[in-house]
């Protein structure tokens, strides 16, 4: 027996579209959603451990990198037509006019970072796909519970030929900054003895 049913279609969102309905006030104040791949999706509830790892992490790379980038915090970095995530932290070029008439693109980004509690799965195959898609070649997924480093690199748009967890006492440097030198415990909330 064949299925007679038509097939769904999903209405697929621009960013234009979606900045649209933010003026409008069709999403409330308190509503946290992004666009990704043209899908309006929520974001996740972030629980402590994760709000500390993005404030550590946030305030060791502004240290390290001083004026060589930009360290931003859930602000929006717009990928394509179709997708304008806000991740945790973006390591962005410095911009004369401080990003005023746009958002970063993936020409402007050094580095991305989600920071996982509850988010692994979204982090590691929805996300890491879209921004492997737009040639983002550093990506980093912080796993607050497992107190690991999932390291993306070497996009190509059917997602990241590499990826390498790292232990938390592991090293990493950018890949625009080699000489900055980062243990993954630094940016983890510390451990309560």
């Amino acid at each position: 027996m064949q299925n007679t049913e038509p097939t769904l279609k999903l209405r697929l969102w621009t960013v234009e579209e979606y900045h649209r309905m933010a003026e409008a006030g069709i999403f409330g104040a308190d509503e946290r959603v992004e666009l990704l791949e043209g899908k309006i999706i929520w974001m996740i509830a972030k629980g402590t451990a994760h709000r500390s790892a993005v404030t550590r992490s946030n305030y060791l790379l502004k240290n390290k990198l001083e004026n060589r980038a930009w360290v931003s915090i859930h602000d929006p970095v717009k990928l394509n037509e179709r997708s304008e995530p806000e991740p945790d932290i973006a390591v962005v070029k410095v911009d004369p006019l401080d990003y005023a008439d746009h958002h970063p693109t993936p020409t402007e980004v050094y580095l991305i970072i989600e920071v996982a509690d509850s988010s692994l799965k979204l982090d590691c195959e929805t996300k890491a796909k879209a921004y492997s898609q737009a040639g983002i070649r550093d990506y980093w997924v912080l796993d607050v519970v497992s107190r690991q480093l999932r390291v993306f690199r070497e996009p190509t748009q059917d997602g990241y030929q590499s990826e390498v967890t790292l232990a938390e006492n592991a090293t990493i440097s950018p890949l625009e900054f080699p000489d900055l030198s980062i243990v993954v415990w630094e940016m983890l909330p510390p451990l309560n003895r």
